[in-house]
């Protein structure tokens, strides 16, 4: 039996819509990061980067589960002494809800090459509008 290893050049790209509204975000964050890396295509190579482009919209309205709001934080440091940074998930996703779904779906991609050039493919929207019409992205709907 032989195994299909596709290359670069034989990968094809569609866009896909995602609606995080009333939806988990992680849970949303797991459909995007699939995506991304191609995992729901027949002719997935792991070493090749053949997923496809992807819209989240919505993500205003995505929500966190249990007390995550108030106890989870997303920290990053300066690199100086006394340089932790620590925000709050309530203020993140009051004010830029956006990054919040983009750091988990970055945390779900490889950490190399790879995940970075497919993390640029992740295309997000705080409201239902987005500028990407033109492409006719279709919409993947979400099992629960």
């Amino acid at each position: 039996m032989s195994t299909t290893l596709i290359k670069p050049q034989q990968v094809e790209r569609k866009w896909y819509v995602i609606d995080a509204a009333g939806r988990s975000l992680g849970r949303t964050a797991v459909v995007a990061a699939t995506l991304l890396r191609g995992k729901h295509k027949p002719d997935y190579t792991p070493n090749v980067d053949c997923g496809d482009q992807v819209i989240v919209i919505n993500c205003a309205q995505a929500q966190l589960t249990g007390n995550k709001l108030e106890k989870k934080y997303y920290r990053h440091h300066s690199g100086w002494i006394g340089g932790l940074k620590e925000i709050q998930y309530k203020r993140i996703m009051a004010t830029r809800p956006e990054f919040a779904m983009k750091l988990a779906v970055e945390g779900m991609l490889q950490k190399n090459s790879l995940g970075r050039t497919q993390a640029t493919r992740l295309r997000l929207f705080a409201g239902s509008e987005h500028t990407h019409a033109a492409q006719q992205p279709q919409v993947w709907e979400i099992k629960d």
